[in-house]
């Protein structure tokens, strides 16, 4: 697909290779799928008929279309043909991924600091817990690696198979353009989106699938999380193969949205981030039940992360009783 010729047409800004931001084979976009998007995170594939954010992760190249030009998906579908584009595609398996850089982490980068800890406990988490238990670190005024600064940052390790594969970092002043800066795919061991946030060693029969770490953190070590609401294709198959039995539990929609038809919310582009997440969560429950896993919806007002401790522990004890 022509995507630059497009991009052009419309007047969508966007930067190609030789930008932070942007790898071969790649043209990026500020991302319309999630919050901060100013940062070109969706990327196009040149050769293949999907987008990827750094963020939010896999969005079929119909959908990213047509929010990104605030448009319906049948006329979505017709400029992607217009510009010698594909819309069937709804997955694409990538091609083995190998880190061209070293992988490590941002430098320098320490123990937690009081700073650190003060912004986990306004959350309602002890900072020594997660500390030891999920590694977590932190960073100052200045932390660097290659030419990106990962300043005022909890460094949250990702482990697979007992090793260090990649990284992601959560603003802690709230003044950052993105909450979340996760590890350079070029120094991913395994990129973050083809595997799962959480603790192997202790999952079970029984999983609850969650969005983001700090929901994972709440609900413990029974959850795990595909890192945002959209899932990637190896991400599928680990769940499906190590599960039997999957509740999941991304934030739900307000009352009044879920009245709306999933063809509405596909044409609206402001489309809230809890009606996507509602969206995703049934896509994810059919696809592992097509696969023979007992999946299932678990609505919460708000998020898991936001639980008082007590309450999180109750509500797991009922998932996996």
């Amino acid at each position: 697909m022509d995507i630059i010729s497009l991009l052009n047409d419309y007047s969508i800004d966007y930067v190609t290779e030789g930008h932070k931001h942007s790898h071969a084979g790649w043209v990026n976009v500020h991302c319309p799928h999630c919050e901060g998007s100013n940062n070109y995170h969706l990327g196009f594939n040149v050769n293949g008929a999907y987008s990827s954010c750094y963020r939010c992760g896999f969005h079929p190249l119909v959908d990213s279309i047509s929010m990104l030009l605030n448009i319906p998906w049948h006329k979505a579908k017709e400029i992607i043909k217009q510009y010698g584009g594909k819309t069937y595609i709804k997955y694409v398996e990538k091609a083995e991924h190998q880190n061209t850089k070293p992988h490590k982490l941002p430098s320098p980068t320490t123990p937690l600091q009081p700073v650190h800890k003060r912004y986990l406990e306004s959350r309602g988490f002890d900072p020594d817990y997660l500390e030891k238990v999920w590694g977590l670190m932190g960073t100052g005024a200045i932390s660097l690696l290659g030419d990106l600064n990962y300043k005022h940052r909890i460094i949250i390790p990702y482990v697979w198979n007992g090793k260090q594969v990649s990284f992601d970092a959560r603003d802690i002043t709230g003044k950052a353009m993105t909450k979340y800066q996760a590890c350079p795919l070029e120094r991913e061991i395994i990129p973050h989106k083809d595997i799962l946030y959480g603790k192997q060693e202790a999952w079970k029969e029984t999983g609850i699938c969650v969005e983001g770490t700090t929901d994972v953190w709440r609900l413990g070590a029974r959850s795990f999380a595909t890192s945002g609401i959209n899932f990637m294709p190896k991400q599928l198959k680990i769940i499906a193969k190590t599960f039997k039995r999957v509740a999941v539990v991304f934030d739900s929609s307000p009352k009044k949205e879920k009245s709306l038809s999933i063809e509405s919310i596909k044409a609206n582009s402001n489309i809230s981030k809890e009606m996507q997440a509602e969206k995703q969560a049934k896509e994810l429950i059919a696809e592992l039940r097509f696969r023979g896993v007992d999946a299932f919806r678990v609505s919460i007002i708000g998020d898991p992360a936001t639980m008082e401790q007590s309450e999180a522990d109750y509500f797991v004890k009922q998932l996996i009783k």
